[in-house]
């Protein structure tokens, strides 16, 4: 090859080494007294036409000694077509510049200002350039075509990685499609990254590969630069603003392109993500399309724990523009109450205002990131893609009641089902965990013909006139309507406070004990029993081992019925079950569901038996406007759907089992800490005056306080509201877990010095 090459210049060439590359085949040419790059493609029609187009603007731009120069061939021409190992390609010649890549040099805060300088520099030019190739050209490597990427997201193997690529695509289609019109072209690099960025002296020599030129957003040319300037460094935005301040210093930016700058940035590394994956999937040998993605996805990871408001406002002052003013708190909740009513409450002495979320994390409208460590409705995490994405298809085809066919419905009532003892087969939808509790007791009545219900010590089933009343923890209230004649309430068999502690299953036995005498001593059959594997209002409390297979049989024998209530500990929560009820190996006559079921769209189930149904359907005809609503039954599809595809039951276990080990380790340190319970990602931390079990109230609402102004959310809970609760979205990581008990241990660590 380098002989026949010899013939097509002018100067002897010494040697020709093949260098790695992307799309073509590069090589570095040596002769006596230089070096140049020696660039090769496959030919077409488009190809040629758009190394032309490539070749006019590197003839167009000033300062050439920072710009590769085409070199002409013998005959004049800069391009030549020829036969090399016998397929059709196009050659041409560029000079070669001297530098150390970006890539391998130190970087600093002043070099990467300098950076935005040249990067400005050069867009200054190229904004008076016009090239109509360039123009027609529409690929995946221009942003302004982020959507052609979108093929191959299924490409990327980790389900986690695909989720936030797919997030950031459809933020991208909220956030900056609307914007597009209004925002300045030009031709631009598109690919100023840190193996095309040249460094000589600690100042940029060079900038080479101009083959990813397109006529974008100039606004792009900046969210390119920046994602490979921050790519690799712990703390992207700081970087950022500084090449952001160079390339404002010489060709200002509006405001209205940094508004978008963040979902911009979030975009390359997403166009990078799906490229690498599909070049992975068709070649897997080829290492060097891989190369970044360690990187990439390092910084998606980080870029989505950045609220946007806060980007914004960090560009905006790199740029010296006026930061917008947010609501005043004050005044959000006056007008709240202006509206509503302050019965309605609000979480922490200092509430929220939220906007925005993504996963386990939230964004105020002050540009705070908070981890959230407490909410359970949203179980496979915050705006999810595939909820989204869902909702969207199914609401724009139809949404109506269930008054008619449609297939949605029997798809989920199927799929739920199949999560069930074969014995439960019935499903009847609601539009929340309340309703699903109201209907659960009208089913039982109907059942039994009988109405008193037995509950459980500090439960909590919804807020409807009917399951108030069998929630201690409302009636019982100092501000309650009290214990109802209908209702039997059983002691909690809590292994920690309770009078039976040894939890090898005996004290389950004292327990069931003491509320099948209860049964007996009760001159009215009990139509039901309902409890929560888990009683979350009690204070996280795990029902002792045993209890329910002692109950159970009771409640039978007099002609009642089961229920459990699986609104907080459903839908694999615990880890090492799907339901709750599994852990105490029993299976019950009635199931509600609620708050996760559709991720926080408004659903709720009550799962029974055909027998059970029966007895129901000779009564009134049910019938819920919402319930089992196709958007709602498509949405709750998805989320079955993704627990399985992500793995998220055995994340819950896994990630579980780490954050109470962390729990249990610090209870070692701190006597304040009086027990660590629960399962998975639903875990209960009793707070207690020292050496005593004491309930320390004070204690518990000043860790919930202050773990707020650090940016977690969790709450506390229980009879004394002592118990420190988190639940988070199933997405939850360990290292989400380790901050949360690093900065409890931080608390701690302040409140006792």
């Amino acid at each position: 090859m380098i002989n026949r090459i010899k013939n097509w210049f002018n100067f002897n060439i010494t040697a020709l080494k093949k260098l790695n590359g992307y799309d073509n085949v590069n090589y570095l040419l040596k002769t006596d007294t230089a070096k140049y790059i020696f660039k090769t493609y496959t030919f077409s029609e488009d190809m040629m036409a758009l190394i032309e187009a490539e070749n006019n603007v590197l003839n167009t731009l000033e300062n050439n000694n920072n710009f590769p120069k085409p070199i002409a061939f013998k005959d004049g021409n800069f391009l030549k077509v020829t036969d090399l190992d016998n397929t059709k390609t196009i050659c041409r010649l560029l000079t070669f510049l001297d530098g150390d890549f970006l890539g391998d040099v130190t970087h600093t805060l002043s070099l990467v200002e300098s950076i935005g300088e040249f990067t400005a520099q050069m867009d200054v030019q190229l904004l008076k350039l016009n090239n109509y190739v360039l123009k027609a050209r529409q690929w995946e490597w221009d942003l302004q075509y982020l959507q052609l990427n979108k093929k191959y997201i299924d490409d990327i193997e980790d389900a986690s990685d695909r989720n936030i690529v797919s997030y950031f695509f459809q933020q991208y289609e909220l956030h900056i499609n609307p914007k597009l019109p209004e925002l300045r072209k030009s031709i631009i690099h598109n690919d100023v990254n840190e193996w095309n960025v040249l460094v000589k002296d600690n100042a940029i020599s060079g900038l080479i590969d101009f083959g990813d030129l397109a006529h974008s957003y100039l606004i792009n040319e900046v969210a390119i630069a920046i994602t490979y300037v921050c790519y690799d460094k712990d703390k992207p935005l700081e970087w950022a603003i500084h090449f952001i301040k160079g390339y404002h210093k010489i060709l200002p930016l509006e405001k209205k392109e940094l508004d978008i700058l963040y979902y911009l940035i979030a975009g390359r590394l997403c166009t990078s993500l799906c490229n690498s994956a599909q070049a992975k999937k068709a070649d897997p040998k080829n290492s060097y399309a891989s190369s970044s993605e360690k990187n990439v996805l390092k910084m998606l990871y980080k870029w989505i724990t950045i609220n946007p408001i806060h980007a914004k406002n960090e560009f905006y002052k790199a740029a010296d523009f006026n930061i917008e003013t947010s609501k005043s708190i004050s005044n959000l909740i006056k007008n709240r109450h202006n509206v509503s009513s302050p019965i309605l409450s609000l979480s922490y002495d200092n509430p929220i205002y939220m906007i925005g979320s993504a996963f386990q994390y939230m964004y105020d409208a002050y540009g705070n990131t908070f981890l959230d460590a407490y909410n359970n409705i949203p179980h496979i995490g915050h705006s999810h893609p595939e909820i989204t994405k869902s909702a969207t298809k199914q609401i724009a085809t139809l949404n109506t009641n269930t008054r008619y066919l449609f297939d949605e419905f029997s798809e989920y009532a199927e799929a739920l089902l199949s999560k069930f003892p074969e014995s439960l087969d019935t499903a009847f939808f609601v539009n929340s965990g309340s309703a699903a509790s109201d209907l659960a007791i009208r089913i039982a009545h109907a059942h039994t013909k009988h109405n008193t219900i037995m509950v459980m010590e500090h439960g909590y089933h919804g807020n409807t006139q009917a399951s108030i009343d069998i929630s201690h923890y409302k009636y019982n209230n100092k501000k309650g309507q009290g214990q109802k004649n209908h209702i039997l309430k059983t002691t909690i068999p809590d292994t920690y406070r309770g009078k039976y502690t040894n939890n090898d299953g005996t004290a389950g036995k004292a327990y069931a004990k003491d509320a099948i005498a209860q049964i007996k001593n009760n001159n009215i059959p009990i139509s039901a029993f309902i409890s929560e594997p888990i009683v979350g209002c009690g204070g996280q409390v795990p029902l002792a081992k045993g209890y329910l297979k002692e109950i159970y049989p009771a409640i039978r024998e007099q002609g009642g019925v089961c229920i459990s209530d699986e609104v907080q500990t459903g839908f694999g929560r615990l880890g090492d079950c799907f339901w709750g009820f599994e852990v105490q190996n029993v299976t019950p006559d009635i199931v509600i569901l609620g708050k996760p079921i559709a991720n926080g769209h408004p659903m709720g189930a009550v799962v029974t038996t055909k027998a059970i149904a029966e007895s129901f359907s000779k009564g009134v005809e049910f019938f819920s406007s919402f319930g089992g609503n196709p958007v709602s039954c498509k949405i709750a599809l998805t989320v079955l759907k993704e627990i399985e595809t992500s793995e998220l039951q055995q994340n819950a276990k896994l990630v579980g089992d780490y954050y109470l080990n962390l729990f249990k380790k610090l209870k070692e340190k701190y006597n304040c800490i009086g027990d660590v319970r629960g399962s998975g990602l639903f875990i209960g931390v009793e707070i207690v005056k020292e050496n005593s079990i004491d309930a320390h109230t004070e204690l518990a609402h000043y860790i919930k306080n202050e773990l707020r102004h650090r940016y977690i959310l969790i709450s506390t809970d229980g009879p004394y509201d002592s118990v420190i609760k988190t639940k988070p979205p199933l997405c939850f990581t360990k290292e989400n877990a380790l901050k949360v008990v690093n900065e409890i241990e931080s608390i701690l660590e302040s409140y006792y010095s």
